[in-house]
């Protein structure tokens, strides 16, 4: 690793840590295997235990904004989830790899998991949104040579993405917010 790349994993980590202060923290480095190593080869996922901040469990990717910053600016992922598990840490890892293998993930934008978020869920994709849970706290990351910002990855159904398509990020938010769905919930209904 570089010491441009490894002052900026450390500040992303510093970041989360002073953001979920008195939250436990476990840093899980992920190797991504052969053939996609060379992508992202210093992944992190930070996994934030409940705390003070919230009582859910947030997966922050390490790693993203070094393997593809342009101009010192980046992005790096968040999910926020309702129990800790192995299977989020692996969906962060491939949210890294389809931002960082040349899908340029950003705000609005979404990506299909190809299988249910958990089983028997109906969200089978992600949904790149503002990290509302969160704020602009956690979203805006300063790092030595530029800025990373951490976006939300919500998962959502495919109806929603259909429908995002259709009328946009906002609308689809806006019809988030007015249901009051319950974004850690796993087993929520689709909204439209």
């Amino acid at each position: 690793m570089s010491v441009a790349r490894m002052r900026a994993a450390e500040a992303i980590e510093s970041h989360v840590r002073e953001f979920f202060e008195g939250h436990p923290m476990e840093v899980v480095e992920y190797d991504l295997g052969p053939g996609r190593r060379e992508v992202l080869s210093d992944l992190r996922v930070l996994v934030v235990g409940p705390g003070p901040r919230s009582d859910c469990w947030a997966y922050v990717t390490a790693g993203c904004w070094s393997a593809v910053e342009q101009g010192g600016h980046g992005l790096e992922f968040v999910m926020t989830t309702h129990v800790r598990d192995q299977r989020f840490v692996e969906l962060m890892a491939m949210i890294a790899y389809y931002h960082c293998g040349g899908y340029r993930l950003g705000l609005g934008h979404s990506m299909p998991i190809g299988e249910p978020w958990v089983p028997g869920s109906a969200c089978d994709h992600l949904l790149i949104s503002l990290p509302y849970l969160h704020g602009p706290g956690l979203e805006r990351c300063p790092l030595p040579a530029g800025h990373a910002r951490i976006l939300w990855a919500l998962p959502v159904t495919a109806a929603e993405i259909e429908f995002r398509r259709h009328h946009g990020r906002e609308a689809l938010e806006q019809i988030f917010d007015e249901v009051g769905i319950v974004p850690t919930d796993p087993f929520r209904a689709s909204v439209v």
